[in-house]
């Protein structure tokens, strides 16, 4: 491989297709060689994968854990620039299929409600469900998967669409036709009035309520916020402060996507008072 890239970071793309289209990005610091040939060596074992880059002897990337729990599937290189040659696929011995899942890490909200899918240009972002609207919605109930993540697109049929700030970036600020919104609801319930740090990561837009009232409004979109942003999901995205009324609250996300992976995260600091 011949690459011209700004940074050191290597994204590798794993396509997969669970019942809809998803997308999983996994990421790596890696030394990537400028205008010049290097070796680029993927192994598959299982549920586990081995990125090698210019060294072939020590994995650059580990994935213990390939989620999609699909066992066939092809080999694809896009979104360059860079060059390619000498490209070789092998068979290796059959593995056994072996979850190795990370632990999930204390104080993740894990129980969630899924609303049906529904056109994010036609609903009021900044205003919460009525209580009508709510009680005519089909929720289903899922569980974030370790680390933490709620992967809607494993429930949801995710748009395919290139937003029009993609390779214009004064248009980050329009709105994007085809764009779909999927909302998420959980309770916590705290032991007195005090306000709580939550983190949370998503993709690719959120409106956060908490008891019907809007705490937050974010995008977090691939290029959004500066023309080479990734749009990688963490909780460390960004952060919410909620003022939690002693008992039940009741916590809402609205989750818009236009491409590529979609789903949140949310985390608190601790579980202070709360469950």
């Amino acid at each position: 491989m011949n690459a011209s890239l700004p940074t050191n970071i290597l994204q590798l793309g794993i396509y997969i297709e669970i019942h809809n289209p998803t997308v999983t990005l996994i990421e790596g610091a890696v030394d990537i060689p400028r205008d010049v040939w290097f070796h680029v060596r993927l192994v598959i074992a299982g549920a586990q994968a081995k990125l090698y880059v210019s060294d072939m002897a020590v994995p650059s990337l580990v994935m213990n854990d390939l989620k999609s729990g699909i066992r066939k599937g092809g080999v694809g290189l896009q979104d360059g620039p860079f060059y390619v040659s000498n490209v070789e696929i092998r068979e290796t011995p059959p593995a056994a299929w072996e979850r190795r899942e990370p632990a999930m890490p204390a104080a993740t909200i894990t129980k969630w409600a899924l609303s049906p899918s529904m056109d994010a240009l036609e609903r009021d972002l900044e205003h919460p469900l009525s209580k009508s609207e709510t009680e005519g919605m089909k929720w289903e109930e899922v569980a974030a998967e370790p680390p933490g993540f709620v992967v809607i697109s494993r429930y949801r049929k995710a748009p395919e669409l290139t937003p029009t700030f993609a390779n214009d970036f004064s248009k980050r600020l329009e709105p994007q036709k085809g764009m779909k919104l999927v909302y998420a609801r959980t309770t916590i319930v705290s032991d007195r009035d005090q306000v709580k740090k939550l983190n949370i990561g998503y993709s690719d837009d959120v409106s956060v309520f908490l008891n019907d009232r809007i705490l937050y409004r974010g995008r977090s979109a691939q290029r959004f916020r500066d023309p080479g942003f990734l749009g990688i999901v963490n909780p460390e995205n960004d952060a919410v402060y909620l003022p939690l009324k002693k008992g039940q609250n009741e916590l809402v996300l609205a989750v818009s996507e236009l491409t590529g992976g979609w789903g949140f995260i949310c985390r608190f600091d601790d579980m202070d008072g709360i469950r």
